[in-house]
Parts: C-alpha cells; sequence; structure tokens
C-alpha cells in the first residue's frame, strides 16, 4: 500500500505498508485460493485500510493481479474483502497490470534508446514488457507477455527446492520457452544486439539482488531504486544466494523469513531473462503497479474526472 499527496513532480508518499502474505499459495494445484492465504491476506489488508482511514484518504484503486485472475474462488474471496475490511479489489488485466507498471517505473527509463524491456517476477506470474521509448507522449506498451510462473508458484512445482542443478536448469527452460515467441514476434534479441534497447527489472527478486551485491547491512530502498546491475554482477550475486542454505539465506536481513525459500526460483526466471536477452546490464527498480496506480488517479484528477 502506497498513501500519498501530488506534488510538482508527481506525488510525494505519506505512508506505505507491505507484507509477504503468499495470496496465490497453492492457486496452481488446486484452482483456489485456500482459506489459510485467505485470512493471512484479509488480515494485511486490515492494516492497510485502518493506515487510509488515519489518513483520510479521498480517492483509492486497490487491485489483485495473478492469483485472483486464476482463482475459481476468488469472487467469494472479493466479497469477503469488501463485507470484512471494507475495500473495492478489482481483479485486473495481466494486460492493465504491465501497463501499469510501466507507467510506475518510466521515470527510470532513459531516452537514448529506441526501445525497452520492462520484466516483473510476481508471486504467481511473470510480466515483459517491450516499449516504444519515442512514443508521443511518452513510453508506450507495444506489446507484452505474462507467463503463469511466479516464484512462489514455481517454489510449489518444485517441493524438493528450485536450487538444485536439474531444477533450477529445468525452470530456466520454461521460462525460456515461455519467452521465446514474444521475442520473434518483435525481434527483440535483434534490437538488442544492435544496442538499441535498454532493461529494466522490477521484483522482489531483482531489488534484493541489488541489496546483496552492494553488501547492504539491510535493505535501503534509496540505494536500490535506480542501480544499474551488470550481467556478470548479477550471476555473482546468484551464485552467492545459491551457496546459501535456506536458513541462512532466512536470516539475512535483506531476504527475510517470508522470502528465503523463494528466492532461487526469483533467480532462474532472472536467469532465462538474461541468458535469452544478453543486454549486459539492467536497471533495477523498486517500483511498480502502485507508483502506476497513483500517478492514474493523479492525471484522472488533473483532467476532472469524476473518482
Amino acid at each position: 500500500m502506497l498513501v500519498a499527496k501530488p506534488a510538482d513532480d508527481g506525488f510525494r508518499v505519506t505512508d506505505s505498508f507491505s507484507r509477504i502474505v503468499r495470496l496465490g499459495e497453492g492457486v496452481s494445484a488446486s484452482g483456489t485460493l485456500n482459506q489459510d492465504a485467505i485470512e493471512r491476506t484479509i488480515s494485511a489488508l486490515g492494516v492497510c485500510q485502518t493506515k487510509m482511514r488515519r489518513a483520510n484518504v479521498v480517492k483509492a484503486r486497490c487491485v489483485t493481479t495473478e492469483a485472483c485472475r486464476r482463482a475459481d474462488n476468488r469472487g467469494e474471496f472479493l466479497d469477503r474483502v469488501r463485507d470484512e475490511v471494507g475495500l473495492e479489489l478489482e481483479a485486473i488485466s495481466a494486460k492493465e497490470e504491465a501497463e501499469l507498471t510501466l507507467m510506475g517505473c518510466a521515470p527510470l527509463l532513459g531516452e537514448v534508446r529506441p526501445h525497452a524491456l520492462v520484466f516483473d517476477i510476481g508471486g504467481g506470474s511473470t510480466e515483459a514488457v517491450w516499449i516504444d521509448m519515442n512514443a508521443p507522449g511518452g513510453p508506450k506498451a507495444i506489446d507484452m507477455v505474462s507467463l503463469p510462473h511466479g516464484v512462489v508458484t514455481l517454489s510449489e512445482d518444485y517441493p524438493g527446492g528450485t536450487g538444485t542443478d536439474g531444477a533450477f536448469e529445468e525452470i530456466v527452460e520454461r521460462i525460456d520457452a515461455g519467452l521465446a515467441e514474444f521475442d520473434k514476434r518483435n525481434n527483440i534479441s535483434q534490437s538488442i544486439a544492435e544496442g538499441t534497447v535498454q532493461m529494466l527489472g522490477t521484483s522482489g527478486t531483482v531489488t534484493t539482488l541489488g541489496a546483496l551485491h552492494l553488501g547492504l547491512p539491510r535493505y535501503d530502498r534509496s540505494k536500490i531504486d535506480g542501480l544499474v546491475l551488470s550481467f556478470d554482477d548479477i550471476n555473482k550475486t546468484i551464485s552467492m544466494i545459491d551457496g546459501m542454505s535456506v536458513e541462512n539465506r532466512m536470516k539475512h536481513p535483506c531476504i527475510g523469513a517470508k522470502r528465503g525459500d523463494l528466492m532461487m526460483s526469483g533467480c532462474a526466471i532472472l536467469e532465462a531473462v538474461t541468458r535469452r536477452w544478453s543486454a549486459g546490464k539492467l536497471v533495477v527498480a523498486d517500483r511498480g503497479i502502485r507508483e502506476g496506480i497513483l500517478l492514474s488517479l493523479i492525471s484522472e484528477d488533473a483532467k476532472g474526472e469524476a473518482p
């Protein structure tokens, strides 16, 4: 959750809240949201609602993504959130999710290269967006792909551990196969070979890698958002994480207890992205869909549109 006030340069955040709830836990196998995940999520949303009331929020948009897109019982979940918490959640499409993520990350994209490739590694899905940087009015999404593989779903698919050599490479191959047609129809690999593409990654996986690469004693957004990582740096950091036990990952202040068992599945997705698209470096974004939603709400107000 982000609460913000409009400012000359976009907005100023006045409050924020984040909690890992793993809403999509078990969805890939059962097709439904399980009750424990629902309870965890409703508890976290209750905290959001309390903070929103204290901040006297006058306009809000609350969205949910891949877990609810796939769940047969999403209606039941959305009804409970409305009745018990008082928030109206929207299950948005993968396309709108990608567009909002691009809107939130656009300030970190430079204008020198005509194309950009933005990817987002989520809990239940991974999105990649191909962007025209020279479009009238600013960066515009030309095409996107959403793969039904994220750090939570892949960890469930490989209960023996995604960090083993066989599992890691199998994940890389699965993700690469899912990206192949998107790559081909947009001629992305050729554009990268010609040096006309900048790459940006937004996700807990990428931001955590940035923090570990810098050797931070604890996560610091001000040092991560906008950080440029070379692919060599990424490979070395993935190797370092691979050499840690799950217990040590969970104890690391930049990873944490709720992400320790998910890191290698995220690293495998990132490995697939960097192998297919060898841009050599990427910009790390500690921003995304929430910032995109805020900017869209501010834009609606500026146009005089109704809440």
